[in-house]
């Protein structure tokens, strides 16, 4: 197998009483996509913040060879905080040299861009989270329901942009419910 971009060996989780997973595997490379699958519940969710480093597993141990983009379930902007003001802080706090314009036309967001986030649907929103992927290029992504709330526009965008992602041999790791609209590498079954 080429060199692993992202590691999970071994891991385990606790919830209450409660296993949620017990010596789970999840190894990517290069142009790996790797579906995880799962009832509500299971702990998909978990073991993605787990793989980002924002939760410790009860056991086992993360390796990260390159850096990670993290979309979460919720999209994580303020009330009032329009999709380009969230894209440039974004893009400040990272230090990205990148074109919010042309990012937000990209994802079919220049009419809204200046539009307080209260006010957008929820399929505008979480384009604008998902559009925090092309600020900066990192080779990971994680990505928890990447196609809540979008329209079959919104879905075969995000569909060109993990395909895009794939062919530079950046490697994805995806939380989905029902069928993925993509060739995975693998499933991890929790």
């Amino acid at each position: 197998m080429p060199d692993a971009l992202i590691s999970g060996t071994g891991l385990g989780m606790i919830r209450g009483e409660r296993v949620l997973f017990r010596d789970v595997e999840c190894v990517a490379a290069g142009a790996d996509i790797i579906v995880l699958r799962g009832s509500n519940g299971t702990g998909k969710t978990t073991l993605l913040r787990i793989l980002a480093g924002l939760t410790r597993p009860e056991t086992g141990t993360v390796t990260r060879a390159a850096s990670h983009h993290w979309i979460a379930h919720r999209e994580g902007l303020k009330p009032h905080e329009t999709p380009h003001q969230h894209l440039s802080l974004w893009a400040k706090a990272w230090g990205a040299d990148a074109d919010v314009s042309a990012i937000l036309k990209r994802m079919g967001l220049s009419r809204p861009a200046d539009v307080p986030a209260r006010h957008l649907s929820a399929g505008q929103r979480r384009r604008t989270a998902l559009a925090r992927l092309l600020l900066t290029p990192r080779p990971i992504w994680l990505l928890d329901e990447p196609f809540t709330a979008l329209d079959a526009e919104g879905r075969d965008l995000v569909l060109s942009l993990i395909e895009e992602h794939r062919r530079k041999d950046g490697c994805v790791i995806a939380a989905i419910h029902g069928d993925a609209g993509f060739a995975s590498t693998r499933e991890v079954v929790l």
